[in-house]
C-alpha cells in the first residue's frame, strides 16, 4: 500500500470530527510534514477560517491577498518558500467544483518534488470527506461562519446546494448578500446525466417569514422535479403549495430552466423578476421571456415553458431584483447598463468567482454598509458537450 493509499484510507475510517486530527497524523507519518492546518471559506467568501479546537483559534486570513487565498481562488495549489529550508504547500479543498476551502501543509524542502500531486489528492479526498462529516458533526459548519448567522439565514444556507459546481460542459457560481442576514433570495440546482435544471429565487418578504416561504416553494419544487415531473408542471404544483398555505398573501418570484447537456437547448419558466443576462462574443444583453405569475399569487395557475439555447461559451448571469433595482444614495438604480460593465469587467474571472465580484460592484454602487434587500448572482459558463463524443446522448 502505498503512502496516498494509507493518506486515503486513514480519512476514510476517521471520526467526522476527527477529519483535522487524522489528517495531520497521517500527513506526519507518510510525508514528514511537520505543520497541517485546514481552512473553510465563511459564508461572505472574504476570509478563509481556520478549522480548531477553541482556545486555539489561528486568526483567518484573506481569500484575496494570502498565499492561501491564491490557492482558493486559482483552484492550483500554491507553494510558499519558508525560511530555514522549509515550504508551505496551499492545497485546494473542493468537491465536484465546489470550493470548501484550503489545506496547508509545512514541508521540509527535500521532501516536496514527488508529493505535490499526491497531496493535492490528499486534499480532495478530505473535501468529500468534511461533505459527508457535515450530517454529524458542526464543527465545519461552525468554521465557516466569521459572525453570527440570523436564524433566517441560517435556513436559507442549509437549503442551498453549495456555492459551485463544475461539470464538463458546464461551470456554476453563485454567491448572497448579505451572506449573514439573507432573507428570501435563494438559487437551486440538479443535474443529471443529460440535463441540468436551475432554480432562481427572488423571495418576498424579510426574516424567517421570507425564509419559511422560499424553504416552502423550493422543496415543492424539488419534491416535484425528484418525481420526474416536467419544469412546467414543476412550477404549477409550487404554486398550489405556496397559495394552500398563505392562500395570496405571499407569493415567490422564479426563474426556472431545463437544460439539455446534449444540444443547450433548454426549457424556462419566468415566473417574476430575476433577470438573466447573457455575454457572447464579448456583447452583453438581457434575455427576455414571456413574465408569468408568480408561484403563489392566485390559485391554479397555469405555466408554459419557453424554448431557449446556450451555445459553447456563453455565460449566463442571473440577478435578483436586489441587484438590478437596487438604489445609490442619489437614488439611481443600478440598472442594466451598470450590470453590463460588470459583468465585461468581469469575464475573465473563472465563474465561482464571478458572483463575488459583481456583488462588490455592487456595494460600490450601493455606498452603505448594509443592503436593504437580498442580492443574489448566479454565473453559468456553458461549454455543452463536444460533438466528438461518442458516448452519445446518454453518457457522463
Amino acid at each position: 500500500m502505498n503512502r496516498f493509499e494509507v493518506a486515503e484510507r486513514a480519512l476514510r475510517g476517521a471520526a467526522p470530527h476527527e477529519l483535522l486530527e487524522v489528517v495531520r497524523a497521517v500527513l506526519t507519518e507518510q510525508y514528514a510534514a511537520e505543520d497541517v492546518e485546514l481552512f473553510l471559506a465563511d459564508y461572505g467568501l472574504t476570509v478563509l477560517q481556520p478549522v480548531s479546537v477553541l482556545p486555539h483559534t489561528l486568526e483567518p486570513v484573506s481569500v484575496h491577498t494570502s498565499p492561501a487565498g491564491r490557492a482558493f481562488g486559482a483552484q492550483r495549489p500554491h507553494r510558499e518558500d519558508l525560511p530555514g529550508g522549509r515550504v508551505r504547500l496551499h492545497l485546494p479543498v473542493s468537491v465536484r467544483g465546489d470550493r470548501l476551502g484550503v489545506l496547508s501543509v509545512t514541508l521540509p524542502e527535500n521532501t516536496v518534488p514527488g508529493c505535490e500531486a499526491e497531496l493535492a489528492d490528499v486534499a480532495e479526498v478530505l473535501g468529500h470527506e468534511v461533505v459527508v462529516a457535515e450530517r454529524d458533526t458542526d464543527i465545519y459548519l461552525q468554521a465557516r461562519r466569521k459572525d453570527r448567522l440570523t436564524l433566517a439565514a441560517e435556513m436559507q444556507w442549509q437549503l442551498l446546494p453549495g456555492r459551485s459546481s463544475s461539470r464538463p460542459e458546464y461551470d456554476l457560481g453563485a454567491q448572497l448578500e448579505p451572506a449573514y442576514a439573507i432573507f428570501g433570495d435563494n438559487f437551486d440546482w440538479s443535474a443529471t446525466a443529460d440535463r441540468l435544471m436551475l432554480y432562481v429565487t427572488n423571495g418576498m418578504g424579510e426574516g424567517i417569514e421570507a425564509s419559511l416561504l422560499t424553504n416552502l416553494a423550493i422543496n415543492a419544487l424539488r419534491n416535484a422535479r425528484r418525481a420526474g415531473i416536467s419544469i412546467a408542471d414543476q412550477a404549477a404544483l409550487a404554486d398550489q403549495a405556496v397559495y394552500a398555505h398563505y392562500r395570496g398573501r405571499r407569493y415567490l418570484s422564479i426563474l426556472m430552466l431545463d437544460f439539455d447537456l446534449e444540444t443547450g437547448r433548454a426549457k424556462v419558466v419566468d415566473a417574476g423578476s430575476p433577470q438573466l443576462l447573457r455575454l457572447r462574443d464579448g456583447v452583453v444583453e438581457r434575455i427576455a421571456f414571456d413574465a408569468q405569475l408568480p408561484l403563489g399569487m392566485f390559485e391554479e395557475t397555469d405555466y408554459v415553458a419557453q424554448d431557449f439555447r446556450v451555445e459553447p461559451g456563453d455565460r449566463l448571469i442571473f440577478v435578483s431584483d436586489g441587484v438590478h433595482a437596487v438604489a445609490s444614495p442619489k437614488g439611481e438604480a443600478y440598472g442594466e447598463a451598470a450590470l453590463a460593465r460588470a459583468i465585461q469587467a468581469t469575464r475573465l474571472l473563472p465563474a465561482a468567482e464571478v458572483p463575488r465580484a459583481v456583488l462588490r460592484e455592487l456595494t460600490g454602487h450601493r455606498g452603505e454598509a448594509m443592503p436593504e434587500d437580498d442580492a443574489l448572482v448566479v454565473c453559468l459558463d456553458w461549454r455543452g458537450r463536444p460533438r466528438t463524443d461518442d458516448r452519445g446522448s446518454g453518457g457522463l
